[in-house]
């Protein structure tokens, strides 16, 4: 069992904090912070450099510390709020990743879920430092508040639209000089 949270953790979690990577740098395939902050105007989100920022940060502090299996849950509840985010963009293009669907984040955010309620192993710093076996009641919170934070930040961050069901230009250009 210790040797399979080791390998999910450590895909699950360099897999995360590898697309954080991808929204800041032009590491693994990504285009930059003008890129990373132009893919959130795209998708509709305002807060243009601070939001990639914080979206790159958290995937990749999320990322990195499940992979370690440090502080499990909160790494957990952190990868499923940025993942969550991810699968709300995707919602309306369907399931499948074929289609650009949220089938990845979905499976992203389960397995956090699942690392959150299983723990990391004992091949993790957690149980090197201690704070493991954790109660339950901090991987369930962690569950429902994961999630929860990132619909919640879908709706905070949400350009508002115009008539027409663009974004205003106007507030394109402002974000441009964050």
């Amino acid at each position: 069992m210790n040797s399979g949270l080791l390998v999910l953790r450590l895909v699950v979690g360099l897999l995360i904090a590898g697309h954080g990577v991808q929204k800041v740098s032009y590491r693994l395939g990504g285009n930059g912070l003008a890129g990373g902050t132009e893919e959130f105007r795209r998708d509709g989100f305002r807060g243009g450099r601070l939001t990639a920022l914080a979206a790159g940060g958290s995937q990749i502090g999320a990322g990195l510390f499940l992979a370690a299996g440090l502080l499990t849950p909160l790494a957990a509840m952190a990868a499923m709020g940025v993942m969550t985010v991810a699968g709300t963009v995707k919602w309306h293009k369907g399931l499948w990743v074929q289609n650009d669907g949220y089938e990845y984040p979905l499976v992203l955010v389960t397995a956090a879920a699942a690392l959150a309620l299983t723990g990391p192993g004992h091949w993790s710093l957690d149980h090197l430092l201690g704070p493991v076996p954790w109660p339950l009641w901090v991987s369930l919170a962690a569950i429902v508040i994961g999630p929860g934070s990132g619909l919640i930040t879908r709706i905070v961050l949400n350009e508002p639209a115009t008539g027409s069901g663009t974004t205003k230009e106007g507030t394109r250009h402002a974000q441009a000089a964050d």
